[in-house]
C-alpha cells in the first residue's frame, strides 16, 4: 500500500527539522555555560533525545498528522486505517510507546493486566516499530 499525504496534511523532512531542534539544544546549553559548545552540544543532543524524537515523529506519521518524508509511506494513517474496532487497546499501546516502551514492555503490561495478547500481539506486529528505525548522521561515522 503506498499511502500519500493530502494536500492538508504538512509534509516534512525528519533530518531537516532535526537540524533545527539540534540547533535550538546547542544555543540554550550554549548560552548556560557561556560559550558556543559546537558539534559537542548536538552530539548530546542526538544521545539524549534521538530515540524519543524519532519515536514522536514515527507517530505522528501513524496517526496521519504529519507526512515524513523519510518514513515509510504505507505507514501514514495506519491507525486512522487499521484497529477501528480496537480504539480501546490502540489508545493504551500508543501511551506506552510514547514514553520510551517497546513490545516486550507492553506484552508484559498485558499480561499483568490480563489481557489478551492475541490482539496486543497483532497491533505490535502491524506497527513493526523494530524495523521503523531510522539512522541519525552522526550514527553513520
Amino acid at each position: 500500500m503506498t499511502a500519500t499525504a493530502p494536500a492538508n496534511v504538512p509534509k516534512q523532512s525528519i533530518h531537516d527539522h532535526c537540524r533545527g531542534e539540534e540547533a535550538k539544544f546547542k544555543w540554550i546549553e550554549s548560552e548556560k555555560v557561556g560559550y558556543d559548545l559546537g558539534e559537542t552540544a548536538i552530539q548530546n543532543w542526538v544521545r539524549v533525545h534521538w530515540t524519543g524524537y524519532l519515536r514522536a515523529k514515527w507517530l505522528e506519521h501513524l496517526q496521519g498528522k504529519c507526512f515524513w518524508i523519510e518514513l515509510d509511506r504505507g505507514d501514514f494513517g495506519l491507525l486512522e486505517q487499521q484497529f477501528q474496532d480496537q480504539q480501546d487497546l490502540i489508545g493504551p499501546i500508543l501511551d506506552r510507546l510514547k514514553c520510551g516502551q517497546e513490545n516486550l514492555n507492553i506484552i508484559c503490561w498485558a499480561k499483568a493486566n490480563s489481557i489478551p495478547l492475541e490482539p496486543v500481539i497483532g497491533i505490535l506486529e502491524a506497527l513493526d516499530i523494530n524495523s521503523r528505525r531510522l539512522v541519525h548522521r552522526f550514527d553513520r561515522l
